[in-house]
């Protein structure tokens, strides 16, 4: 064998067995970098400590992929801007509301109608999500996870003591709320200083007792506020003069420090209260009922919305990966462990809410007995909260629903 030859050959034969011994020369400094990289964007501040708990836990069971949470702050605007620079993160986990129905509009999320965890949702709020897409897409887009409640959360001591049943119809409520005046108490405290609150009684009445496919036909400008909402405005009225004096003035913390003291014996909030309250009296015995707006018991639903959706960009480059994590979120052990940590309700399937608590309204989850949040489908430039406290400001019936429609007329054109 020539000498050049040869001296190659064991030179080359040298280079290849170096290479072996560091494993595939520099694949074990690039094992790293083969790993699956997803990034997990949060709208929602609070549940940063479980998601990164869980993150943890997923990665553990799949070491090939690694998750990055991003929670910034003004998410909504900050996930707007990463749209239109075509930056859009692998996972997202939103809110069932505008922002998931501008992505959909922007074409810019994977089509989750035929996975398998899609199956894991409670009908109702894969409706809901439906009907935030105008073109009547039924496509599903978005995952529904954690949901909330608005309702009425009373002090079981207080009924226990009068001996008042849970109310089924509004004459019932309208019942037990005059005999806890009668008892000398104050029936309700409210919170009416924070705009936002006053969409507690709106979403409430409005969801129960507004006309079907109101929100369709409101959209396409054929009906308005002033036609169909009048009963509406009557019984949110109404229960405002039931409440302690100077409604106006009452923040919700203050609201929620007075009631965990004992002050009223209903609360018209949602789910979230219940642990605010709790902070300022650990002991206080509550639990929570659906606010019977109607004296047709069919129409009486618990007003829940989506808190927490996941859904998955179309621009991801690791499409696959992604689902994989929506599926474990979705096991029903993680769905449980979310909840608990969030004093969430479940929008999976048999997954409940243990807390002894909200055990009123856990028939009406597992029935499908639910209404949707109706602000949530009107158009993003109507600030309804301030049209709202406007009403409880001037008691004007006739001049709210017409500004309420002429708001409306405003946003829906823009």
């Amino acid at each position: 064998m020539n000498k050049k030859i040869k001296t190659f050959l064991v030179t080359a034969l040298t280079l290849t067995l170096s290479c072996s011994l560091l494993a595939g020369c520099g694949s074990s400094s690039s094992g790293s970098d083969s790993k699956v990289k997803l990034e997990l964007f949060s709208n929602k501040p609070e549940n940063k400590n479980i998601l990164q708990s869980m993150i943890k836990e997923f990665e553990n069971k799949n070491p090939n992929i690694t998750i990055t949470l991003t929670d910034p702050p003004k998410a909504g605007t900050v996930l707007k801007t990463r749209l239109t620079k075509n930056d859009m993160p692998d996972v997202l986990s939103i809110g069932g509301d505008s922002t998931y129905s501008d992505l959909v509009k922007a074409n810019a999320l994977e089509d989750l109608s035929n996975e398998s965890f899609s199956k894991e949702v409670q009908k109702p709020y894969i409706n809901m999500l439906n009907q935030l897409v105008s073109n009547k897409d039924t496509k599903l887009y978005g995952v529904p996870y954690a949901t909330n409640a608005d309702g009425v959360i009373y002090n079981k001591d207080i009924f226990n003591k009068l001996n008042l049943q849970i109310p089924k119809t509004w004459d019932e409520f309208m019942t037990v709320i005059k005999k806890i005046e009668a008892s000398g108490q104050l029936p309700f405290y409210f919170t009416l200083k924070d705009s936002w609150t006053g969409m507690c009684f709106w979403n409430i009445f409005a969801s129960d007792l507004q006309p079907d496919n109101f929100l369709q036909n409101r959209k396409a400008n054929k009906t308005t506020f002033a036609a169909t909402h009048g009963e509406v405005v009557n019984k949110m009225l109404e229960l405002t003069k039931h409440g302690e004096k100077g409604i106006l003035g009452v923040s919700y913390d203050d609201g929620n420090a007075a009631f965990a003291q004992g002050k009223a014996a209903m609360y018209l909030q949602g789910n979230w209260a219940i642990n605010e309250i709790k902070k300022s009296n650990s002991s206080i015995n509550l639990g929570m009922f659906p606010l019977p707006a109607s004296n047709d018991i069919s129409k009486n639903k618990i007003i829940s919305g989506i808190d927490v959706l996941f859904a998955v960009s179309n621009k991801s480059k690791h499409v696959p990966e992604a689902k994989k994590f929506i599926k474990f979120m979705l096991e029903k052990e993680n769905a449980q462990k979310y909840i608990k940590d969030q004093f969430a309700f479940s929008a999976v399937n048999d997954v409940v809410q243990g807390d002894e608590s909200v055990k009123g309204v856990q028939e009406y989850f597992k029935n499908g007995q639910i209404g949707a949040y109706p602000d949530h489908y009107y158009p993003v430039g109507l600030d309804a909260a301030t049209v709202v406290q406007s009403l409880f400001n001037n008691n004007d019936k006739t001049k709210f629903l017409k500004d309420l429609d002429t708001e409306y007329d405003k946003a829906n054109n823009q």
